[in-house]
């Protein structure tokens, strides 16, 4: 199957794609590596006028190291951040993380700011970056703006972004103190949407426990972040309780015990480190 018609145009700089993207009366969405837009396209899953281009804008590949932390530009490939092409200040989660998706030919195309602009459920950055406490940079018809990652994603395949904006990047904060991390995925196979992801992070007095799925959006657990401070897996278990009737309900009982045992799996690795 094959998508229905639409218009292609390529600008040059992001004030013309942004422009492109604001019309009237038009459904245009932005492409970078189309890893998750063209197969919906393709499907007719998703239908639109105008496709912008936004491949040429070399000013969204950069990525800038400082006291602060990292900033990455939202071109910025999987497979680059797998290879060590960016500064590694997180212990290797992000070339684990990257490593971790899909296949090669998928890392090589598709980008850090369209998975998170994206907001697909399954996808592992919008989960990782909510645990780094991470904000995006956007720009738009009304100029520039920054806010977190944990409140960019509104939902599935749902964000803050209004017509004409576009994601410019990522502020990842350099930990202030060593930061310990863990990461767990379940999918049916290698390269499968994944079913549960979860992140835990702790550094210091701070903790954060992330999860997300196919049918979950990638959302903070608030008892549970406070939970792993401690070490008794039934206080983390009922912590997890309580989050999942806030942010996962109505899960069945198959889906609770997939998300508890994810997130069981990434807070061992993390204590372990």
């Amino acid at each position: 199957m094959k998508s229905a018609p639409f218009d292609y145009v390529r600008p040059k700089t992001v004030a013309e794609a942004s422009a492109a993207l604001a019309q009237d009366a038009v459904a245009a969405s932005a492409i970078a590596g189309g890893q998750s837009l063209i197969p919906m396209l393709n499907l007719r899953v998703a239908v639109i006028d105008l496709l912008v281009d936004i491949g040429a804008l070399e000013e969204l590949r950069a990525v800038t190291e400082s006291a602060s932390g990292l900033v990455v530009g939202a071109l910025t490939t999987h497979a680059a951040i797998e290879d060590g092409k960016i500064p590694d200040l997180f212990g290797g989660l992000l070339r684990r993380v990257a490593g971790q998706i899909s296949y090669r030919a998928v890392r090589n195309y598709g980008t850090i700011g369209g998975s998170v602009a994206f907001a697909d459920p399954a996808a592992d950055w919008p989960a990782c970056l909510i645990a780094l406490g991470a904000r995006v940079r956007i720009s738009g018809p009304k100029g520039a703006r920054s806010e977190p990652v944990a409140e960019f994603v509104r939902g599935a395949y749902s964000t803050s972004l209004s017509a004409g904006e576009i994601v410019l990047g990522f502020d990842i904060p350099r930990p202030t103190a060593p930061l310990r991390w863990g990461f767990a995925k379940v999918a049916r196979k290698s390269g499968a949407f994944a079913e549960s992801i979860a992140f835990a992070t702790a550094r210091a007095d701070e903790a954060a426990v992330v999860l997300a799925g196919a049918s979950l959006p990638a959302r903070l657990l608030p008892a549970a972040s406070k939970a792993i401070a401690g070490t008794n897996a039934d206080a983390l278990r009922a912590a997890m309780a309580s989050d999942l009737d806030a942010i996962a309900s109505p899960a069945d009982a198959y889906q609770r015990r997939l998300y508890t045992a994810t997130v069981l799996k990434a807070v061992r690795e993390m204590r372990a480190q």
